[in-house]
């Protein structure tokens, strides 16, 4: 307040109108999120009504209870996590190794090889030949077509390159070769203790990128024992009810068409659960991942 009180008018102005903006754009962008998860703790009755406003009315766990009790929705669940945490592994060690490899200044090719992966990012193929690529390597409806495409992001290498040039001395290199460290051991054992916090924020953007995926699966995938969460979530929203046969209890069975509703919300919530869960313990690391990429090197 001492600080706001010395600002000019101007400032002080400045100041207020972008509290003020950026506050209205917080409740625009909290509410929704306040509502699924009210409207998840509703009754079925309350939600289709329209009685859900901020707060859950009839308090209920049905939606839940029905959620957990959906075999799909298990299924997908456990693909998922697979496809999160084997992708986010396969990303990291594709993108931290092609980083290392190009932030070297004795990478013969360096910069041609740097020209040919940022051209991707303004130019591909599109839709129709990516498929073809993926069929005629006979990845289609295999959990691999879902995991090889996207081995690498091409700004999320540029950010890994910049933070190893930037932050890892080549001294170091010069040090660990006098002690006939090899250029794989120096990545295995210097680099990459180096690199814990690039790592963090490549996790954190892979992880989520995995997790919420599902226009790749639509297009790959036939055999529904291989949906994500996503996709399965995806049906449900489209059809706006839980086929029965997936639910295993025969109670709930009879009460789909009630609480079809609150089934679509308790289904989010549970989809955002394990972001939610990870997100804080990686999130220091998000802005220096941002600010690092601000400067291509």
């Amino acid at each position: 307040m001492r600080k706001f009180k010395n600002y000019s008018l101007n400032d002080k102005v400045f100041y207020v109108v972008i509290t003020a903006l950026l506050t209205i754009f917080f409740v625009l962008v909290l509410y929704p999120c306040v509502y699924v998860i009210s409207a998840s703790f509703s009754s079925g009755t309350a939600v289709q009504s329209g009685k859900v406003v901020l707060f859950p009315v009839d308090f209920s766990l049905e939606g839940y209870k029905t959620v957990f009790h959906t075999k799909t929705v298990w299924t997908g669940f456990r693909n998922s996590l697979f496809y999160t945490f084997v992708g986010t592994a396969i990303n990291i060690i594709m993108t931290l190794t092609a980083a290392y490899c190009l932030s070297r200044d004795d990478l013969p090719g360096r910069n041609a090889i740097m020209l040919v992966f940022t051209f991707t990012m303004f130019f591909n193929g599109g839709m129709i030949t990516s498929y073809i690529l993926v069929q005629k390597l006979h990845l289609l409806n295999t959990v691999w077509s879902l995991l090889l495409p996207g081995a690498i992001g091409v700004y999320n290498l540029i950010i890994a390159k910049t933070f190893i040039q930037n932050s890892i001395p080549g001294e170091l290199l010069e040090a660990a070769r006098i002690d006939g460290c090899s250029d794989f051991m120096y990545f295995i054992r210097i680099v990459l203790p180096l690199s814990k916090a690039i790592a963090a924020v490549l996790v954190l953007f892979y992880g989520v990128g995995h997790w919420n995926a599902y226009f790749n699966a639509m297009i790959y995938l036939h055999d529904k024992a291989l949906y994500p969460l996503t996709l399965f979530l995806r049906e449900i929203l489209m059809a706006d009810q839980i086929d029965p046969s997936t639910v295993t209890d025969p109670e709930l069975q009879a009460q789909l068409a009630q609480a079809a509703g609150v089934i679509k919300y308790a289904l989010i919530v549970v989809s955002m659960v394990p972001v939610l869960v990870i997100y804080p313990f990686i999130q220091k690391y998000f802005v220096k991942g941002v600010m690092i990429g601000s400067v291509k090197g």
